[in-house]
């Protein structure tokens, strides 16, 4: 990669790119909560039910998250944005005619999740490739793209509800989606990817195989008259090598004791690697700090986003509001959200800040926000609480800080996607935990105690498990004033792990 091709230059319009592709996926998907009272009222469906399909677009694609990393590694940004443009608009079309909630559940949850999580991967590989020093800034500006489409996304679908019905806006947002594809033809690659490496390397390999190859009779044969040169012939050649890879690495090969036994090394070596990456993630799982941050993110994840989805509904159940308003809750906690993200990352590169117990502190918070909802008796107090919440639920931005922290930066991989599966399973299991506590009692009280309740406990054990970290020996990654800047980026061209 050249020096020259980082931190500016062709890298801002990359930039531009991600940002408008993270806004185009995940603005409807950030403020589902919008689209989740219509939902409730076309289909009369429980609450619990219904939550299933806000819960599962904001999940799927972190649980996917590695599978997504693979397949931006192995086919480039560029072709992987493309296809999630199709999956993300194709969803959402396809969700406009849903008979039932299970088809939706499909539809908008499963499809459309999966293909946020391959935008989300694909933009924050290409813009690590292009940036080194300002990675972090590039990075910023990136992930503000979701918060941005959710405030954006959240007052037109409303809008579009009213003109249109919930099935046009289902369709005009999923036509909208489709510029996708045009935010990937931006993404330049700067590295051909792993897979076109593969292919040409077993091209180059085949090739040089038959030129060595001593040739057939009838191939050295020439029309009369012809005059080849011996480097025109062996460009032909080459030529002729290259038409026919693509039939040569279909054929079937002889299955003697030579290829049987090829075929037992690359079991042994893949067993190997699975071994090895077993033993790692165990060795992961026995760091007590490790441990304690995916419990605390997994009870953050479980507690503080169902409000992002069922908020509206919450105003509404209270008789707080007859529909929804002009500048909706989800909008205020989405802009409030974005605020906190530059917020933290700021004070988290303050040397005497521990970014743990930031975390912690943002958790705690954040829990005492979820017991105050059932207790105002107000729009405005529910706007505030909307906005106290979304700016402590802008610690996302300073997972992957956190993780580096705790495990540092050679294991900073697999310890991101590990911290990464914890939060989307609890937010897969927040809104219909939440919706089934409204459905056996009709009242969200319970259901936001036991939110602010288990982010509360997500912030006690965080505290209580990282206090032996105060004396614990320095990380070699560690800098000498405790930070580590910009460098936690290092490899996120294969975890995409700025939240």
């Amino acid at each position: 990669m050249a020096s020259r091709a980082l931190d500016g230059g062709w890298g801002w319009a990359i930039v531009v790119a991600s940002f408008l592709a993270q806004l185009l996926a995940y603005g409807s998907p950030q403020s589902v909560g919008v689209l989740y009272p219509e939902w409730l009222h076309a289909f009369q469906e429980g609450k619990g039910l219904t939550a299933w399909v806000g819960s599962l677009v904001a999940g799927v694609g972190l649980i996917a998250s590695p599978v997504c990393s693979a397949c931006v590694d192995n086919f480039g940004a560029r072709p992987v944005t493309i296809f999630s443009g199709v999956m993300v608009a194709g969803g959402l079309m396809l969700s406009a005619f849903a008979p039932n909630v299970q088809f939706l559940i499909f539809s908008y949850g499963i499809v459309v999740g999966l293909g946020c999580g391959l935008v989300y991967a694909a933009t924050l590989t290409i813009t690590c490739q292009y940036f080194d020093k300002r990675r972090g800034l590039a990075l910023g500006i990136v992930t503000t793209g979701t918060s941005v489409g959710a405030f954006i996304y959240a007052t037109a679908q409303n809008e579009l509800i009213v003109l249109y019905g919930l099935d046009g806006c289902l369709l005009i947002i999923g036509a909208l989606a489709l510029n996708l594809m045009a935010c990937a033809g931006f993404m330049r690659p700067l590295d051909m990817p792993g897979y076109y490496l593969k292919r040409r390397a077993a091209l180059e390999r085949n090739t040089e195989r038959q030129l060595l190859e001593k040739p057939r009779p009838d191939e050295l044969k020439m029309a009369p008259g012809s005059a080849t040169s011996p480097q025109d012939k062996s460009l032909m050649g080459k030529e002729l090598l290259i038409a026919i890879d693509g039939m040569d690495a279909g054929e079937k090969k002889p299955g003697g004791f030579l290829a049987r036994l090829g075929l037992m090394k690359v079991i042994k070596k893949k067993r190997r690697a699975y071994s090895s990456y077993m033993s790692s993630m165990y060795e992961l799982l026995q760091n007590q700090a490790m441990v304690a941050f995916c419990i605390g993110v997994f009870l953050f994840s479980l507690g503080a986003f169902p409000p992002v989805l069922l908020i509206e509904d919450v105003a509404q159940s209270q008789g707080l509001v007859e529909e929804v308003a002009v500048i909706p809750l989800v909008s205020i906690g989405a802009i409030a959200t974005c605020v906190g993200k530059l917020a933290l990352g700021i004070l988290v590169d303050i040397s005497w800040i521990n970014s743990m117990y930031l975390y912690a502190f943002t958790m705690f918070a954040g829990g005492v926000a979820l017991l105050l909802i059932p207790v105002v008796q107000s729009y405005l107090g529910l706007q505030i609480l909307t906005a106290v919440l979304g700016f402590f639920s802008g610690n996302w931005s300073i997972t992957s800080y956190v993780t580096t922290k705790t495990v540092g930066l050679d294991k900073l991989t697999q310890a991101h996607g590990i911290v990464m599966f914890f939060g989307g399973f609890g937010i897969m299991l927040g809104p219909p935990v939440v919706g089934w506590f409204f459905d056996w009692t009709q009242s969200y009280d319970l259901a936001f105690y036991f939110s602010g309740g288990c982010v509360l406990l997500g912030a006690l054990v965080l505290s209580l498990l990282t206090l032996p970290c105060r004396s614990r020996k320095p990380s070699p990654d560690d800098d000498d004033d405790d930070r580590p800047d910009v460098q936690y980026t290092g490899k996120c061209d294969k975890v995409a792990s700025v939240a």
